[in-house]
């Protein structure tokens, strides 16, 4: 990986705060994420990420407030404000360091961990104003890309329509029919961590997209992914068994929970398909098996419309 003036000033940081009585340092610093919305070092138990350029403090500020405020469901900074990294624009915020879920033991993915700390968030009041959740921002940027860089892409067509079927609040063009309930706004496996042992328990991470909003959208992903065939039956159950085991508002507890889940998982198919068409089409490559199957449901969307009802979504 090329080391870039942000990266070598972020790792520098990150050493100060894991070693602040030393110049030396006992441990290997690792690069975690190096991506244009985010740089992520760690250095011992210290984790110093620079959020997206256009992160805005006054949404920022309040998000770290909420992880501060709520132990046991979301992990806590290491202080509660972020630090401006000048001359690069970048606000930079410091955790402690989780144990992330393992890549290599599927069979071992914490789903019905996720699902109760997502239900157990649904159901917390927000503790201090908060933005709205970022969801439908993000699948509307996915669009945009698409747009902007693979306009021509044969597989592009059928993403474009399926987005333009979804109703406005998806597609970030209007409010979203729920500003109230506390949401997460990016769940994956990959936002969960141990802290402060691997054993202990799983936490949610990143609070660049929490907000409120429709809760719904936390389980989109799962959802989705289940709907195309990428998720097995069983670890889809598990994870909507714990969900609704936990008290979780965004589906019903029991019955159908299509209907709450469509639109959202809709969209989420239609962000994952656009990231991975604008992706292949800058590599100059064909998409793979799991891309085309992204791109076969957004396909499959046309012929079926969203449920539409503003209930349906709450």
């Amino acid at each position: 990986m090329t080391t870039t003036p942000l990266l070598s000033e972020l790792t520098a940081r990150a050493k100060a705060r894991a070693h602040p009585r030393t110049d030396t340092c006992p441990c290997t610093a690792a690069t975690l994420a190096d991506r244009p919305d985010a740089t992520v070092v760690r250095h011992a138990d210290t984790v110093a990420k620079a959020h997206a350029p256009d992160t805005p403090l006054g949404d920022l500020v309040p998000r770290l407030a909420t992880a501060t405020r709520l132990p046991g469901i979301l992990l806590a900074p290491l202080s509660p404000a972020p630090v401006d990294l000048t001359p690069h624009a970048r606000l930079v915020t410091f955790w402690p360091y989780g144990t992330p879920v393992d890549p290599d033991t599927p069979d071992a993915a914490p789903w019905e961990a996720a699902a109760t700390l997502l239900a157990r968030l649904h159901r917390t009041p927000a503790p201090t104003p908060l933005p709205p959740m970022r969801g439908p921002a993000k699948a509307a940027r996915a669009v945009t890309r698409l747009t902007a860089t693979a306009r021509t892409h044969p597989a592009t067509s059928p993403v474009l329509k399926a987005w333009a079927a979804l109703p406005a609040w998806a597609r970030d063009e209007a409010p979203m029919p729920d500003d109230s309930t506390l949401c997460h706004g990016d769940l994956h496996l990959g936002q969960l961590v141990r802290h402060p042992a691997p054993d202990s328990p799983w936490l949610l991470i990143d609070v660049d997209d929490l907000g409120t909003g429709v809760p719904s959208w936390d389980l989109a992903r799962p959802a989705a992914w289940y709907a195309c065939g990428l998720l097995p039956p069983d670890e889809w159950t598990r994870f909507l068994t714990a969900y609704r085991a936990a008290g979780g508002p965004a589906v019903p507890a029991d019955g159908d929970p299509w209907p709450a889940l469509d639109i959202p998982a809709r969209a989420l198919t239609v962000q994952t398909a656009a990231r991975a068409v604008a992706k292949a089409a800058a590599e100059d490559r064909p998409l793979d098996e799991v891309e085309v199957s992204m791109i076969d449901a957004c396909a499959r969307m046309t012929s079926l419309p969203p449920e539409l009802s503003p209930g349906c979504a709450k």
